[in-house]
């Protein structure tokens, strides 16, 4: 499915890939607070007009924090991915790039929620943003497995994981979907991960348990 040069004698380390993902993904965090110091107070000279104008940034805040979120697990993600991914080549890399592409326009798509949450394309455009990141994400460790750039895992164990990882594409995609109507609120889904990944992976569990990568947690390229 995914073109590539052959592995491993065509390709790199994957550190120097996964400190630039670290940058990129610490940068977008950053830049989503711009999005709240935009926003007005209007006039304040009471504590009561600081406390109206700051509950009137609720929906703002909202944004903030569910994008930030969900920012995190992403990156999480990435790190427990190369825990595993030690050699990368060019399709590796800007399939990488794509996800990256989708991360650093993250801060945009939720300050447009944040302007414009009653229009169709301010409420639908981040949830869709996150929506395709994600997908990258577990393409991303479809290409791991196809390419041979896992170490110390087997090739079922490796596809076990992957499978398990489609809950994160599952629910950000029914959360794309309700967002027309509910907006980042959609987003309140992915509360559902962890029961529907448990789910997946019980539906093709192991016969013996599989080593975790050092950083803890789940590998199955969820975002």
């Amino acid at each position: 499915m995914l073109g590539r040069r052959s592995h491993p004698d065509a390709s790199l380390s994957a550190r120097r890939t996964e400190a630039f993902t670290d940058a990129v993904f610490a940068i977008a965090a950053t830049l989503l607070v711009l999005g709240l110091t935009d926003q007005s107070l209007g006039s304040v000279r009471t504590d009561a007009d600081l406390a109206a104008g700051l509950v009137s940034l609720a929906h703002p805040v909202f944004s903030f924090v569910i994008s930030f979120l969900i920012l995190c697990v992403m990156w999480m993600t990435h790190v427990r991915q190369f825990e595993w991914i030690v050699r990368i080549d060019d399709t590796g890399m800007w399939i990488n790039n794509v996800r990256l592409l989708l991360v650093v326009l993250v801060p945009f798509t939720s300050s447009l929620d944040t302007l414009h949450a009653d229009l169709l394309l301010g409420r639908v455009l981040l949830p869709i943003n996150f929506f395709l990141a994600i997908v990258m994400g577990w393409l991303q460790w479809g290409w791991a497995v196809r390419s041979g750039a896992i170490a110390d895992l087997t090739a079922d164990d490796a596809r076990r994981l992957g499978r398990a990882g489609l809950s994160a594409v599952i629910l950000s995609g029914a959360a794309m979907l309700a967002s027309p109507l509910v907006g980042s609120l959609g987003f309140l889904l992915l509360a559902f991960d962890g029961a529907l990944t448990r789910l997946l992976r019980g539906a093709d569990a192991p016969a013996s348990p599989v080593r975790e990568p050092r950083a803890g947690g789940d590998v199955g390229g969820r975002g």
